[in-house]
């Protein structure tokens, strides 16, 4: 074959491959204890650029501890950590700073903050890292808090008046406040009843494609397992033991995976969905 011929045809082949996703965040070898107690132990995982990735385990493995680590609020003894290709321990202050801007974070229970209202609390992001004029802060707060379904009347309310969702979707509009990259989520449908946990999942969803989102979701809730994650990575004994879509996790024969996937609660929930009644067993 002609050698011009040859390498037409491998650069040809070289366009039509789909390029390997690549990794956003990277945590390798990581080791967390409190005392004595190691809950993470060389633990490694790495979150792809542009999925949802539900991140489960049992009570008290360790998962929200993995996410404080990532963002700095828990420090590790070992290990590694690279967020958007910088390496967090060797980022200097600014490098550091610039990072944080890119990430936002919801907490388990919203972690609002009670003396302030919803608009000053969607707003405190954007005092931290951003110097803008106080009408151009109360365009944006407003412009997030529609985002995720509340009307402008919220905006004066304190989080003492608020519902358990609209808790959470303030407090997700303040982690979007600085238009994220990354978005952490831990436990975001927790506490909510099943309506309202289902409308969650489907407006991280429609946020996750419309602004183009990594999330990283710490969770036990099945249903959101199902319907929102593209992959899924599981916790047990400080380590990740499997990672990989919902597909993967229903056909594993390992002790937790199979009880966690395929046990009786999940049973239920999956016969449900397909029948449309309520706990019907499988």
């Amino acid at each position: 074959m002609d050698t011009t011929m040859a390498a037409t045809e491998m650069n040809i082949a070289a366009a039509g491959r789909v390029p390997a996703p690549k990794a956003i965040i990277s945590v390798s070898d990581v080791v967390v204890g409190f005392g004595e107690r190691v809950i993470l132990d060389h633990l490694s995982l790495d979150v792809m650029r542009g999925e949802i990735l539900g991140f489960v385990g049992g009570s008290g493995a360790g998962k929200s501890v993995l996410m404080r680590t990532i963002v700095g609020l828990v420090p590790k003894r070992e290990g590694r950590i690279t967020v958007l290709d910088v390496d967090l321990d060797a980022a200097t202050d600014e490098e550091r700073r610039a990072i944080e801007r890119r990430w936002g974070v919801l907490f388990q229970h919203g972690a609002l903050f009670s003396s302030l209202t919803v608009l000053q609390n969607v707003q405190f992001p954007m005092r931290e890292y951003l110097d803008i004029s106080p009408r151009l802060r109360d365009e944006i707060a407003m412009a997030k808090l529609e985002m995720v379904g509340l009307k402008a009347d919220v905006g004066d309310k304190y989080p003492a008046e608020l519902s358990g969702g609209m808790t959470k979707r303030v407090a997700l509009a303040r982690a979007l406040a600085l238009d994220p990259d990354i978005l952490f989520l831990d436990e975001p449908t927790s506490g909510l009843d099943p309506i309202g946990a289902g409308d969650f999942d489907e407006l991280i969803a429609t946020l996750q494609r419309t602004l183009g989102l990594t999330v990283f979701m710490v969770t036990h809730d099945l249903d959101s397992l199902h319907t929102v994650c593209d992959r899924i990575a599981v916790l047990a004994d400080g380590k990740v033991i499997a990672a990989g879509p919902m597909s993967v996790m229903l056909a594993s024969e390992h002790p937790w995976l199979k009880a966690y996937f395929r046990g009786k609660r999940s049973r239920a929930g999956r016969a449900s969905q397909e029948t449309g009644r309520p706990g019907a067993a499988s």
